[in-house]
């Protein structure tokens, strides 16, 4: 067992958990827990050996993505669909201090260091880095790892940010979120109106029904005028039409929600890409590199 495991509390899960059960388990426990700084993250590490692709939902996904349907090869950001009821599952246990009702994805990294197949079998691990003080709240940086033969082949960190006053000034954001740089606009490379069911289509293939993603009345409930896309439903999107190499490091940051439906323009230029809406409105930014 190597160090990360000697140092958590390390679980096996028989089966990914189902992610409406945890969703309700955060939202009964988030009234009772109160985001303040200084709390640490739970040492708990839960893995799910033995993991097979569902095709039919990963040619779903696809589809609403904006990929290829049929290839072997995984795309880029699959794996994150996959590791994210875990996740869920980690964030809304009691241990976790931080509310999961109100957090915000505001930044990923991703590390893919060999091509994924969509008939292989994984291993998934998911657990909190840590907890770092913003100046907006608290971020919890979230890790999920996939590994095929006990060799990790993919990678990435989530950033998750609770928002509640603070008495000393925290950071900007993760080191993640941080390194990607504010940036001239990008030349703008297409334009896609966006219809209403997205939010829909993508939690059917993925799993993720949060209900501000479904519905105006539902999204509405949280504050928003009208269904909001979900954040890695955009950075598939614009993987999609910029293309990533089969090893690779993805960096993006979620900068506002894209409302459904509407319109977004689609720029790029080398490696980075972004996403803005009406105005100049950025929504998301990022940066995809192969790795040496």
């Amino acid at each position: 067992m190597d160090d990360l495991s000697d140092a958590m509390n390390t679980h096996a899960l028989t089966g990914s958990p189902s992610l409406w059960p945890m969703l309700a388990r955060g939202a009964l426990l988030s009234p009772f827990k109160r985001p303040r700084t200084g709390v640490t993250a739970p040492r708990t590490r839960l893995v799910v050996p033995g993991v097979r692709i569902d095709l039919g939902r990963l040619a779903a996904y696809e589809r609403v993505c904006g990929f290829g349907v049929g290839a072997d090869q995984l795309p880029l950001p699959y794996p994150h669909v996959l590791g994210f009821p875990v996740a869920m599952r980690l964030m809304s246990e009691r241990a976790f201090p931080l509310p999961l009702l109100g957090l915000v994805h505001t930044s990923v990294t991703i590390t893919q260091h060999r091509a994924l197949t969509a008939t292989g079998e994984y291993e998934l691990a998911v657990h909190v880095e840590e907890l770092v003080p913003h100046r907006r709240g608290t971020e919890a940086v979230v890790v999920t790892e996939v590994r095929t033969g006990g060799e990790l082949v993919w990678e990435s960190r989530s950033t998750y940010l609770a928002r509640h006053g603070t008495t000393a000034g925290g950071t900007g954001g993760s080191s993640a979120l941080r390194s990607v740089r504010e940036r001239e606009p990008l030349p703008v490379l297409a334009e896609w109106r966006l219809a209403g069911d997205v939010g829909r289509r993508y939690g059917a293939a993925s799993g993720d029904r949060n209900p501000i993603h479904l519905h105006p009345l539902t999204a509405r409930l949280f504050g928003f005028p009208r269904a909001v896309a979900h954040g890695m439903w955009t950075v598939a999107r614009c993987l999609a039409e910029h293309g990533t190499p089969r090893t690779a490091m993805l960096r993006a940051e979620f900068k506002a929600p894209v409302l459904l439906p509407g319109t977004v323009s689609y720029g790029s230029r080398s490696s980075r890409f972004e996403l803005s809406g009406p105005g100049g409105r950025l929504h998301l930014t990022g940066e995809v590199l192969p790795l040496l």
